[in-house]
């Protein structure tokens, strides 16, 4: 019999729905539940396609005798962290401070206030590899409820005060100098041999790299080390086995600091902001890759409401990763032994395996040539075919704003530059769905929702992340189509990211000024996997600035970019994506009009104002109805631009408050950027 968790909106806590235990969502009545029987809360935090979520499950949640126990003993709340990101980073916190690490599936004790006295991460159904077993730690937390509540009364006062520090410094300025200096940091961090930083396991660098882009198109003194570093990180991603050799799309990481074997799950988060990444490139691997990338995304992500899923799964049929492996014999089964042999080659697949079971990661470390091109296409056609045969990994479906809010900033970029009209069409999809399904009215004002699922949103209300990368989304589309109504979205976010959301310090908290439901309100700048709340804000603030000239939006932008300057100085790999706001607001952002009929000629214009670094770009004809509309509704950096003299078209740059004469010349554009 389904327990609580089937009325749910999150994938993730519908799999759980027929485990025995005793399931709660996170809200007052579980911690109520908790007060009538005076046993303490149980949280679980995991996420659909987490591997070794699905690994806990099947040896303890799904376990009869752990499940009773858990039941008498405990009330038992799962919490997706893709749907509640706040609960998530509480805990996470919790976790870390009290363990020095943390990960998925997180597993903390909670007193009826919400405060941890216990936090760890998987536990195994019996001791193993010097860990107790789940029972083990069940019974010894259940002794020290009933035993030794005093002692359990100190901890979870300890952490609630740790909690309690927001953590915040003195602003400091985040200009040029400091943004050389991460620069230089990122430096003596860097793999020159692989490529990414660190060691394993490897994470896409996505925005720490659209910072070294940034850079490197500035003629600093910095720009020829970021453009090394860039590029080696660029190409080994795509060449490597996190990067999908047969359908395009990147897997989550790789455990191994030479990019060969992932972590097979697939996040939208990652693909969004690394389609946007290798299109703004302007190479032919970057080409290649975006479009391929993008070509996953719609195929394998795309929901029929118009969004995008948030993931797929790692495993299929209970193996990580099976879904996309090789052995020599399965090549040679489907391709002949003549192109088996030279496929083998080609990607890698060795009679030993670079993965598990004899099975490899198809890598593609060097493109064939000449004839080879033609046989590489045919033979990638095959392999995929055939792979469509296996068990396919299960999906995510749940649309989260934020980084469908992600997606549609990349797919507009990528439209232009890839000549890919049906990907602006796609992120216009997107941007509806979110529009019409995420933001609804409360109390007389516009709110949004973060998650939905089948066209129906979610309980939950929006984080500073979804109101700042929906917004910049939003602002995207009003820039690529001069269509105001997208503008006047994005501009409600943003208010309403300043208004409950602010800090006294001009930074962010992560969570509005009315939630009532947290232990405290999390305050983390710091980028991850996808941009911190803050920087995604930042960017938003940018870009309404240079659509609408509007001062305030510009001073918000600078006073929250001041906040996390020592974290960007100390740490740049995790403030990547306010570093490169910072590279374009101190000497100013690019703003670029493109104005003229629609044609090749005026598409170029556009395709080189996209990769100046930061650039906003508004596109528009004049002699077309949407341009009143468009200057009537707000969108400034339209006014006054009309084609320059013997031609239809023109584009108007202007950066740090001085506008340079339009041309109509793609290759005089850049010139023209790169004399300022």
């Amino acid at each position: 019999m389904p327990n609580r968790l089937s009325a749910a909106t999150s994938p993730y806590l519908l799999q759980h729905q027929h485990n025995p235990v005793d399931w709660w969502e996170w809200g007052p009545e579980a911690f109520a539940e908790a007060r009538r029987r005076d046993v303490p809360v149980l949280l679980s935090v995991g996420y659909a396609a987490c591997h070794w979520c699905h690994v806990m499950a099947h040896e303890s949640f799904e376990d009869d005798a752990t499940a009773a126990y858990l039941n008498a003993h405990y009330v038992c709340v799962k919490v997706d962290r893709e749907e509640r990101p706040d609960v998530d980073t509480v805990y996470m916190n919790a976790t870390t401070a009290m363990t020095g690490q943390g990960g998925w599936p997180m597993t903390c004790v909670l007193d009826h206030e919400g405060s941890p006295f216990f936090a760890g991460t998987y536990f195994p159904d019996e001791p193993k590899h010097g860990m107790p077993s789940f029972r083990q730690v069940l019974e010894g937390l259940a002794d020290a409820w009933e035993n030794r509540r005093d002692e359990v009364g100190r901890v979870a006062a300890n952490l609630r005060e740790h909690l309690a520090s927001d953590g915040s410094v003195p602003p400091a300025p985040l200009g040029a100098a400091e943004v050389a200096a991460a620069v230089r940091a990122l430096d003596g961090q860097h793999d020159d041999v692989r490529g990414g930083f660190g060691g394993a396991p490897k994470f896409p660098p996505s925005m720490v790299a659209e910072l070294l882009r940034r850079v490197s198109l500035q003629g600093t003194d910095e720009s020829p080390r970021a453009r090394q570093m860039l590029t080696a990180t660029v190409k080994a991603m795509a060449r490597g086995g996190m990067y999908d050799q047969l359908a395009g799309g990147f897997a989550r990481y790789s455990v191994d600091d030479r990019w060969v074997v992932p972590h097979f799950e697939k996040m939208l988060y990652d693909n969004a902001q690394l389609l946007g990444l290798y299109a703004r490139l302007g190479t032919p691997l970057g080409d290649r890759v975006a479009a391929e990338t993008a070509d996953w995304m719609l195929a394998e992500l795309r929901t029929p409401e118009g969004g995008f899923a948030s993931a797929l799964d790692a495993d299929t049929e209970g193996e990580e990763g099976r879904y996309y492996v090789w052995t020599p014999a399965q090549l040679a089964e489907v391709l002949g032994a003549d192109d088996a042999a030279w496929a083998a080659q080609v990607f890698g697949v060795t009679e030993r395996g670079t993965f598990e079971h004899g099975s490899s990661v198809l890598q593609r470390r060097a493109d064939p040539e000449g004839p080879g091109e033609q046989r590489l296409a045919d033979v990638r056609t095959v392999l995929r075919a055939a792979r469509e045969t296996r068990t396919r990994p299960a999906r995510d479906d749940k649309v989260v704003a934020a980084w469908n809010g992600l997606a549609i900033s990349s797919l507009v970029d990528a439209g232009s530059l890839l000549r890919r009209p049906d990907l602006l069409d796609a992120a216009l999809d997107a941007g509806r769905l979110l529009a019409e399904v995420h933001l609804v009215e409360e109390g007389g004002r516009m709110r949004l929702l973060r998650v939905s699922r089948d066209g129906v949103a979610g309980r939950h209300a929006a984080v500073l992340e979804d109101l700042g990368c929906v917004a910049g989304g939003f602002l995207a589309l009003a820039g690529a189509t001069a269509d105001p109504v997208w503008l006047h979205r994005a501009l409600a976010l943003l208010e309403d990211a300043l208004t409950r959301f602010r800090a006294e310090d001009g930074g962010f908290l992560d969570t509005p000024a009315d939630a009532s439901d947290l232990l405290t309100r999390p305050r983390d700048p710091g980028d991850n996997a996808s941009p911190s709340g803050l920087s995604a804000t930042v960017h938003a603030l940018l870009a309404a600035h240079a659509l609408t000239g509007t001062q305030r939006y510009l001073d918000a932008a600078h006073e929250a970019l001041g906040t996390v300057a020592a974290l960007a100085v100390r740490s740049p790999r995790f403030a990547g994506w306010s570093l490169a706001a910072a590279a374009v607001a101190a000497p100013g952002v690019p703003e670029v009009a493109v104005v003229g009929a629609p044609g090749e000629r005026r598409d170029a214009l556009e395709r080189e104002a996209r990769r100046l670094p930061g650039a906003v770009v508004a596109v528009a004809d004049p002699a077309s109805p949407v341009w009143s509309a468009a200057l009537d509704g707000g969108l400034a950096l339209l006014e006054g631009r009309t084609p320059v003299p013997g031609a239809t078209e023109a584009a108007y740059l202007c950066r740090g408050f001085v506008c340079q004469r339009p041309t109509a010349d793609p290759a005089v554009l850049r010139e023209v950027f790169s004399s300022l």
